[in-house]
């Protein structure tokens, strides 16, 4: 019997994989966002997802090709058919489950706030009233910023790509930036512009806007493709390609998820 279910599983994704052209599956990512997605000096797609997307496209036996796009497109792009799964360190919410399904979480990165050291801000309205404070449009930052702070005399400034933002810190447009912490201490913090700023406060919290986790967004009715992509998921977080990956470009930080 056991046999008779894994052949059926085996023919049922071999089924749903060939719904691709070329047995390819082509992610859509933002490729301004490091260390999640950028790229390197020769024009190269570096960072954590591109080589989770590489990890599995292997585990699924198919090819990876990539298209860009600003985060905010995304999902419009995604929906109109012009790749077939975001893979650019979407949360879960379930804002964007009304648009797009999502596989099972991959990963978890926590939220904070980046400030000048010796500002005193903390991601709190008292602190922050008064002040400018620069998120990546579309995020859930945005989301989280729009929602708890613009109405409190805080001033949201939205931008296309996240480095856009620091280099507006830096200059003193604005006085922080609400971003996914791992992305703030390796594409800004850890580098020669950061120095002189810190996480300021705690992490936010805010699950209902925040999300479960991190995972790879499907057109909805993509039961097939979701399956496919949930196996390989599991087959990569079995065998360690999640924890090395996170160790090699999150270090200190735990991206575990249930």
């Amino acid at each position: 019997m056991r046999k008779i279910i894994l052949l059926c599983v085996l023919a049922g994704l071999f089924s749903a994989a060939n719904v691709w052209a070329g047995n390819t599956l082509r992610f859509g990512i933002e490729a301004e966002y490091p260390p999640f997605e950028s790229k390197n000096a020769q024009g190269e797609l570096v960072g954590f997802d591109i080589e989770l997307g590489k990890a599995v496209c292997q585990a699924a036996q198919m090819q990876c090709s990539w298209f860009e796009a600003s985060f905010d497109a995304l999902i419009p792009a995604l929906r109109a058919k012009q790749f077939d799964v975001i893979n650019s360190a979407m949360n879960i919410t379930q804002e964007r489950k009304e648009r797009i399904d999502f596989t099972q979480p991959v990963y978890r990165i926590p939220t904070r706030l980046i400030a000048r050291e010796g500002s005193g801000l903390t991601p709190d309205i008292l602190s922050l009233r008064g002040k400018k404070i620069g998120v990546l449009q579309g995020s859930i930052q945005e989301v989280y910023a729009k929602k708890h702070w613009a109405t409190q005399g805080i001033r949201v400034m939205t931008y296309q790509d996240q480095s856009m933002v620091y280099s507006d810190m830096v200059l003193g447009r604005i006085d922080a930036t609400l971003v996914m912490a791992a992305a703030g201490q390796s594409g800004f913090l850890s580098r020669p512009e950061g120095d002189g700023f810190a996480f300021a406060g705690e992490p936010v919290e805010d699950p209902a806007i925040l999300g479960s986790g991190i995972g790879f967004g499907v057109r909805q009715g993509g039961s097939a493709l979701k399956a496919v992509l949930n196996q390989a998921i599991a087959q990569v977080k079995t065998d360690g390609t999640i924890q090395r990956l996170g160790k090699k470009y999150f270090p200190g930080f735990d991206i575990s998820v249930e």
